[in-house]
């Protein structure tokens, strides 16, 4: 027994010593590491510049254009989810069906990151002077009187007369404003880009560029229905 106690000590021991040799060795590893090195590429053909080990990297001021962008794409993609919401009710395309569910289900969900991003920037989720007439706060809850201010947006004309259509009537007026609806995103999207300053946030960048790319698929998509619906016309 005494042994055995004896051997678990040194055992004990032997653990602490290597345990302190290791801190120790990390400790000076890390101590003599070098510093990170900032360099400022150089002009073309010109050498790197290195700066002062105090330089601290700045973001990029937020531009207005950004907040009023993702503000007015809400209101955009609140009329399209009041556009697929007629499907169930309005035809048995079962094609039809499929992308409105895959509209619906992609803009709401990019209404609430939308939302997100603009409550943590602590700005309105709405647009308090061009705000449309007849809609709730959330930007969800249109009224057919309501004047569309963004573009591509359905008139209150044409709402109406996707409403009261059904069948194949509903499906070409479905198709056409939304392929009008998407095309206008698009316009949404090179404007924010266009503006100086604007669009260089990360998120909004990548949110931007996944509208553009997403709702060019998605038109492509609604061509295609249309002209296999024109040709089954013809026969």
């Amino acid at each position: 027994m005494k042994i055995t106690a004896w051997a678990r000590r040194l055992a004990s021991l032997v653990f602490s010593i290597v345990a302190a040799g290791a801190a120790a060795n990390l400790s000076a590893f890390q101590t003599d590491s070098p510093k990170p090195v900032v360099v400022q590429p150089g002009p073309p053909g010109e050498p790197t510049k290195r700066l002062p080990d105090s330089t601290k990297g700045i973001l990029p001021q937020r531009s207005r254009a950004d907040a009023e962008f993702m503000q007015g794409m809400i209101m955009h993609h609140a009329q399209a989810v009041e556009m697929t919401a007629l499907i169930s009710t309005h035809t048995q395309n079962k094609d039809l069906q499929l992308l409105g569910a895959r509209i619906n289900n992609s803009q709401t969900d990019e209404i609430k990151f939308m939302k997100r991003w603009l409550t943590a920037r602590g700005e309105s989720i709405t647009m308090p002077s061009h705000e449309m007439p007849g809609m709730s706060h959330d930007g969800m809850n249109m009224s057919h009187h309501a004047m569309p201010l963004m573009p591509g947006m359905l008139t209150p004309e044409q709402m109406d007369a996707l409403r009261k259509a059904r069948g194949a009537d509903f499906d070409r007026l479905f198709l056409t404003g939304m392929i009008q609806h998407h095309n206008g995103a698009l316009t949404m999207v090179k404007d924010l880009f266009d503006t100086a300053g604007a669009g260089q946030d990360g998120e909004i960048f990548g949110f931007a560029t996944d509208v553009d790319t997403g709702q060019r698929a998605e038109i492509k998509i609604m061509q295609e229905m249309l002209e296999k619906k024109s040709e089954e016309g013809k026969r």
